[in-house]
Protein backbone atom coordinates (compact mmCIF):
# COMPACT_ATOMS: atom_id res chain seq x y z
CA UNK A 1 0.00 0.00 0.00
CA UNK A 2 1.15 3.31 -1.14
CA UNK A 3 0.81 6.95 -2.69
CA UNK A 4 0.93 5.92 -6.76
CA UNK A 5 0.59 8.57 -9.90
CA UNK A 6 -2.22 7.71 -11.86
CA UNK A 7 -0.24 5.41 -14.67
CA UNK A 8 1.62 3.37 -11.99
CA UNK A 9 -1.07 2.66 -9.92
CA UNK A 10 -3.31 1.94 -13.40
CA UNK A 11 -0.04 -0.69 -14.24
CA UNK A 12 -0.10 -2.33 -10.72
CA UNK A 13 -3.77 -3.01 -11.74
CA UNK A 14 -3.21 -4.82 -14.84
CA UNK A 15 -0.15 -6.79 -13.45
CA UNK A 16 -2.70 -8.00 -10.99
CA UNK A 17 -5.64 -8.40 -13.49
CA UNK A 18 -7.81 -6.58 -11.32
CA UNK A 19 -9.48 -3.11 -11.51
CA UNK A 20 -9.03 0.29 -10.41
CA UNK A 21 -11.57 1.48 -8.67
CA UNK A 22 -11.80 5.67 -7.49
CA UNK A 23 -13.58 5.62 -3.67
CA UNK A 24 -13.59 8.79 -2.70
CA UNK A 25 -13.52 11.47 -5.89
CA UNK A 26 -13.81 14.57 -3.78
CA UNK A 27 -10.58 13.80 -1.39
CA UNK A 28 -7.11 15.56 -2.34
CA UNK A 29 -5.68 13.69 -4.25
CA UNK A 30 -8.13 10.78 -4.90
CA UNK A 31 -8.21 8.00 -2.96
CA UNK A 32 -8.61 4.88 -5.17
CA UNK A 33 -8.36 0.95 -4.61
CA UNK A 34 -6.54 -1.89 -6.61
CA UNK A 35 -9.72 -4.17 -6.50
CA UNK A 36 -12.10 -6.56 -8.33
CA UNK A 37 -14.86 -4.29 -9.73
CA UNK A 38 -17.37 -7.03 -9.64
CA UNK A 39 -17.05 -8.34 -6.25
CA UNK A 40 -16.74 -4.73 -5.38
CA UNK A 41 -20.66 -4.13 -6.43
CA UNK A 42 -21.87 -7.41 -5.13
CA UNK A 43 -20.57 -6.42 -1.53
CA UNK A 44 -21.42 -3.12 -1.92
CA UNK A 45 -25.20 -4.39 -3.52
CA UNK A 46 -25.27 -6.79 -0.43
CA UNK A 47 -24.36 -4.25 2.41
CA UNK A 48 -27.27 -1.91 0.77
CA UNK A 49 -29.70 -4.75 1.23
CA UNK A 50 -28.91 -5.68 4.57
CA UNK A 51 -29.43 -1.84 5.67
CA UNK A 52 -32.74 -2.14 4.09
CA UNK A 53 -33.31 -5.31 5.61
CA UNK A 54 -33.14 -3.14 9.42
CA UNK A 55 -34.86 0.06 8.44
CA UNK A 56 -38.38 -0.46 10.14
CA UNK A 57 -41.26 -0.33 8.11
CA UNK A 58 -44.23 1.21 8.76
CA UNK A 59 -47.75 -0.58 9.21
CA UNK A 60 -50.47 1.65 9.29
CA UNK A 61 -53.68 0.49 11.14
CA UNK A 62 -57.11 1.68 10.55
CA UNK A 63 -60.27 1.80 12.55
CA UNK A 64 -63.88 2.83 11.14
CA UNK A 65 -66.40 4.65 13.12
CA UNK A 66 -69.66 5.94 12.15
CA UNK A 67 -70.98 9.07 13.50
CA UNK A 68 -73.87 7.37 15.72
CA UNK A 69 -71.25 4.70 17.23
CA UNK A 70 -72.89 3.60 20.40
CA UNK A 71 -70.66 3.09 23.79
CA UNK A 72 -70.21 -1.25 23.71
CA UNK A 73 -68.94 -0.83 19.56
CA UNK A 74 -66.40 2.05 20.74
CA UNK A 75 -65.13 0.56 23.22
CA UNK A 76 -64.57 -2.47 21.50
CA UNK A 77 -62.72 -0.90 18.91
CA UNK A 78 -60.80 0.96 21.27
CA UNK A 79 -59.62 -2.29 22.80
CA UNK A 80 -58.59 -2.92 19.05
CA UNK A 81 -56.71 0.47 18.74
CA UNK A 82 -54.32 -0.18 22.33
CA UNK A 83 -53.44 -3.37 20.96
CA UNK A 84 -52.70 -2.19 17.27
CA UNK A 85 -50.72 0.47 19.33
CA UNK A 86 -48.59 -1.69 21.22
CA UNK A 87 -47.65 -3.84 18.96
CA UNK A 88 -46.32 -0.51 17.45
CA UNK A 89 -48.36 0.13 14.62
CA UNK A 90 -49.53 3.80 13.49
CA UNK A 91 -53.11 3.50 14.19
CA UNK A 92 -55.75 5.61 11.61
CA UNK A 93 -59.38 6.46 13.14
CA UNK A 94 -62.01 7.65 10.65
CA UNK A 95 -65.56 8.53 11.03
CA UNK A 96 -67.33 7.78 7.94
CA UNK A 97 -69.97 9.83 7.03
CA UNK A 98 -72.71 7.81 4.76
CA UNK A 99 -76.14 10.36 2.63
CA UNK A 100 -77.18 12.85 4.96
CA UNK A 101 -75.53 11.66 8.19
CA UNK A 102 -72.52 14.49 7.26
CA UNK A 103 -74.57 17.02 9.28
CA UNK A 104 -73.06 15.22 12.77
CA UNK A 105 -70.06 16.79 11.98
CA UNK A 106 -69.62 17.75 15.54
CA UNK A 107 -70.52 14.17 16.46
CA UNK A 108 -67.81 12.40 14.61
CA UNK A 109 -65.54 15.29 16.05
CA UNK A 110 -66.04 14.53 19.58
CA UNK A 111 -65.79 10.83 18.92
CA UNK A 112 -62.73 11.25 17.33
CA UNK A 113 -61.30 13.83 20.02
CA UNK A 114 -62.63 10.93 22.79
CA UNK A 115 -60.57 8.13 21.36
CA UNK A 116 -57.28 10.14 21.12
CA UNK A 117 -57.52 11.48 25.02
CA UNK A 118 -58.49 7.77 25.87
CA UNK A 119 -55.38 6.40 23.76
CA UNK A 120 -52.87 9.11 25.19
CA UNK A 121 -50.90 7.07 27.10
CA UNK A 122 -50.66 4.48 24.59
CA UNK A 123 -50.02 6.91 21.30
CA UNK A 124 -49.65 10.59 20.53
CA UNK A 125 -52.10 11.83 18.39
CA UNK A 126 -49.99 13.61 15.08
CA UNK A 127 -53.12 15.85 13.75
CA UNK A 128 -56.50 17.49 14.79
CA UNK A 129 -58.98 15.79 13.27
CA UNK A 130 -59.70 16.86 9.65
CA UNK A 131 -62.58 16.36 7.35
CA UNK A 132 -61.70 15.29 3.39
CA UNK A 133 -64.68 14.45 1.53
CA UNK A 134 -67.21 12.17 3.86
CA UNK A 135 -64.46 11.00 5.91
CA UNK A 136 -63.01 12.71 9.53
CA UNK A 137 -59.41 11.73 10.25
CA UNK A 138 -57.07 11.54 13.04
CA UNK A 139 -53.35 9.93 12.70
CA UNK A 140 -52.04 8.07 16.42
CA UNK A 141 -48.63 7.58 16.36
CA UNK A 142 -47.42 4.88 18.82
CA UNK A 143 -45.49 5.98 21.86
CA UNK A 144 -41.94 4.11 21.79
Amino acid sequence: MGVYPTSKALSIAREKELDLVEISPNAEPPVCKVIDYKKFLYDKKKREKAQKAKASKVVVKEIRFGPNTDDHDYEFKKKHAIKFLKDGAKLKAYVFFKGRSIIYKDKGEILLLRLAQDLEEYGKLEQMPKLLGKRMTIFIQPKK
